[in-house]
């Protein structure tokens, strides 16, 4: 983690509650100065129900936060004040060991309250009524087309280092278009699925981009009692060929998930190991393609909750690789538990979203990409009133590590981090949800274009970026 408008990383005091952030001196791309002020605006903007931004429950934790999303307090009592122009000072309800690592994510992005005023309802709507304090603008956007350019802003504080003057966007839906158009040399950088992945892992200039998402099946336990038995969870988790359906239907260089915290998001704080691999440990098996155990199983189940057979829907979006993807569930899972008859129900992406938060599905194929950088972003789903556990799994041991690693461990980064590891072992043992994946999206990138980096969870620097001539 670096730090971008803040001169360095925030240490906390005050037992963890208090953090003082300096910032350097930086502008917006009208050539205001960006201040402590625009952060304290942004902030409370966002908290404020009156916004409805879907990322304030990342404000749980600073102080009052809670309370102005319910409506309880104003806005302008958040636990953040501009100490003077470049003094940034955060309070807590208590310690959050993660903070620091939450500020990655945009919801604390500042604002200007000077343009949000100057536009309006029509600020963010188009690229015209928006000011940047990054290192490009964006030009040319207005709210619903699908290109775009991203021009160098000369007023960002890291400019000297911006050696790219324009970057031209383009959203291609089809990956064989975006493979031509990549062929033709008109993209540098081609973002691919499906069939074409498949085939981009065969050239030279193929990138596979790691992603800190994560993909699985949530079984409704409150809809299907049967779901409630672990040994149908776990018979169901070990009848799943990860590897061949990344091979056969992804076929993007995406990876097996032994868990649902992804590679790459955590490390430990004394060892450097990296959390999902650590976690994975001992526990592997129950991700680990094993149709005679999960037959096994899957006959025990049954028999303990009274059960001959099992007719269940499988929900999933209306794309073609959630269709691709629905069928081969549907074909390993009927062909490795005998007795289970699996109807598939395709959906547009919305209505998925709605039915598995209205708990209205039997099985659901989600997914999650990391808020930041901690595996408390994805644990913290599936405690027993965690609002995204729509599976509705419960165990009291699983919800008393995720609550010590927030309160009793706080302040103690090992013991914390022991805490987070058990959690996800129960999880794994339990199959609460069933891991199949972690998104690699697979890339062609000219050669020319040098020492780009992304983000755990997908974003582009562009920061430091060369073309080679």
């Amino acid at each position: 983690m670096q730090p971008a408008v803040a001169k360095s990383v925030a240490k906390p005091t005050d037992n963890g509650t208090v953090y003082t952030y300096n910032l350097r001196n930086s502008k917006w791309s009208n050539g205001d100065d960006v201040t402590a002020s625009d952060f304290v605006f942004a902030w409370r903007r966002t908290v404020d129900p009156a916004t409805k931004s879907q990322y304030a429950y990342l404000y749980s934790g600073v102080k009052n936060a809670d309370k102005i999303m319910a409506g309880k307090a104003k806005a302008s009592t958040l636990g953040v004040k501009a100490l003077s122009k470049d003094k940034l000072q955060v309070t807590l309800e208590h310690p959050i060991p993660y903070f620091n690592t939450m500020l990655v994510n945009p919801a604390f992005f500042p604002q200007s309250e000077k343009a949000v005023g100057e536009y309006g309802k029509k600020f963010g709507t188009q690229s015209k009524y928006l000011v940047f304090n990054g290192p490009y603008k964006l030009t040319g956007w207005n709210g619903t087309n699908n290109s775009w350019k991203e021009v160098k802003n000369p007023t960002y504080w890291n400019a000297k280092n911006v050696h790219i003057d324009q970057i031209n966007v383009t959203a291609i839906k089809d990956p064989s278009t975006a493979m031509n158009l990549y062929q033709s040399g008109k993209l540098d950088d081609a973002s691919l699925t499906g069939d074409q992945a498949a085939v981009a892992k065969s050239k030279p200039d193929y990138q596979g981009v790691k992603q800190a998402s994560t993909f699985y099946l949530e079984l409704n336990e409150k809809k299907i009692p049967a779901f409630k038995n672990t040994k149908i969870r776990q018979a169901i988790g070990m009848s799943i060929n990860r590897e061949e359906y990344i091979k056969k239907v992804l076929q993007d260089g995406s990876i097996d998930a032994p868990n649902v915290t992804p590679q790459g998001l955590a490390q430990d704080p004394s060892t450097k190991e990296d959390f999902s691999k650590e976690a994975a440990k001992g526990y592997s098996q129950y991700t680990q393609y094993n149709p005679k155990e999960a037959k096994t199983l899957w006959t025990a189940g049954l028999k303990e909750a009274n059960l001959k057979t099992l007719s269940v829907e499988l929900l999933t979006d209306d794309t073609d690789n959630a269709k691709k993807s629905g069928e081969y569930l549907q074909n390993t899972l009927e062909k490795n538990l005998p007795g289970l008859k699996v109807t598939i129900a395709t959906v547009p992406f919305k209505t998925r979203l709605s039915r598995s938060q209205n708990g209205q599905f039997d099985m659901v194929m989600g997914g999650w990409s990391a808020d930041f950088p901690d595996p408390i972003t994805f644990l913290d789903l599936f405690t027993t009133d965690g609002s995204y556990n729509d599976g509705k799994w419960s165990n009291a041991q699983y919800d008393k590590l995720i609550e010590q690693s927030k309160t009793t461990y706080a302040t103690d980064a090992e013991k914390r981090w022991q805490a987070l590891i058990q959690a996800q072992q129960i999880l794994t043992k339990e199959q609460g949800i069933i891991p199949i994946y972690q998104r690699v999206q697979a890339h062609l990138v000219n050669p020319k274009v040098q020492n780009l980096k992304t983000a755990p969870g997908g974003s582009y620097n562009f920061v430091g970026v060369t073309l080679k001539k």
